[in-house]
């Protein structure tokens, strides 16, 4: 590990969930961390693959918390699917099983909601996630709709635990109908290009940091963004030995980087 390489980069992308807090409870020494990154003059992103919450409710979510974000350093993997949306298809329709952080990118790029006869049917993490609406999806995907998924991660860290996450709700649409989805957020390249274009930074100028070797650590090598892999989250020392590849970084938390 070298920190000295990590505090010297210009751009930060950061995940949130296991990185900045767990649940309702923010992680050791990340107001430090902000501070830290605005003092310094850091460009800086937090970029999740969840698709629940709005930029402007990550931003309140924070505040609770006792950070103060603006809502311009959020990016989601639901307005990378948004922006997918947008230039593949601004006039489709869709079905959308998420809460409203993407019912509302899906309205901004244009498409409206379809539940009899949609081009898309998409996925995100959904507390409205029923038999019901499976099948509903599973239906509408077999009559021809295509199928995306917000991010692939099967599992999120919560308070006291995991929850399913969109690879996990998705799956029984894919194995009922035998298609694929397309899956937009983290580690497909879509939603690293959308981040270095809202930072305005180069990747060689960026580290990612993030608790997931699936999808932060393939999104940041992918990328060729160097990468720091923090233990704060889902990841362990022993699960992250059974990759084939590794972080450049590995932090027990981002207390580590402020000097």
């Amino acid at each position: 590990m070298n920190i000295d390489k990590i505090r010297s980069k210009e751009a930060f992308i950061c995940d949130m969930d296991g990185v900045i807090y767990h649940g309702n409870k923010l992680l050791k020494g990340v107001p430090e961390f902000v501070e830290w990154l605005q003092k310094e003059q850091k460009k800086f992103l937090f970029l999740t693959n969840s698709s629940e919450r709005s930029p402007r409710e990550l931003h309140q979510k924070l505040k609770r918390l006792g950070l103060e974000v603006p809502e311009d350093h959020f990016y989601t993997s639901a307005l990378a699917t948004g922006s997918f949306l947008k230039s593949h298809s601004p006039e489709g329709s869709a079905y959308v099983i998420g809460e409203a952080g993407l019912i509302n990118a899906v309205y901004d790029a244009g498409l409206t909601m379809n539940n009899i006869s949609p081009d898309y049917v998409i996925v995100g993490e959904s507390s409205s996630y029923t038999l019901e609406t499976v099948t509903h999806a599973v239906n509408l995907v077999i009559k021809g709709a295509k199928l995306i998924g917000t991010n692939p991660d099967l599992t999120g860290p919560i308070e006291g635990g995991i929850a399913p996450a969109t690879g996990a709700l998705i799956s029984p649409i894919e194995k009922a109908t035998g298609s694929k989805a397309y899956f937009i957020g983290k580690p497909n390249p879509l939603m690293m290009r959308h981040a270095l274009k809202k930072l305005g930074a180069k990747r060689e100028d960026t580290v990612i940091i993030g608790d997931r070797m699936d999808t932060d650590m393939v999104a940041g090598i992918e990328a060729e963004i160097e990468t720091v892999l923090v233990l704060s989250g889902v990841t362990t020392l022993e699960e992250m030995k059974r990759y084939a590849y590794k972080p450049r970084h590995i932090l027990d938390g981002v207390f580590q980087i402020p000097e």
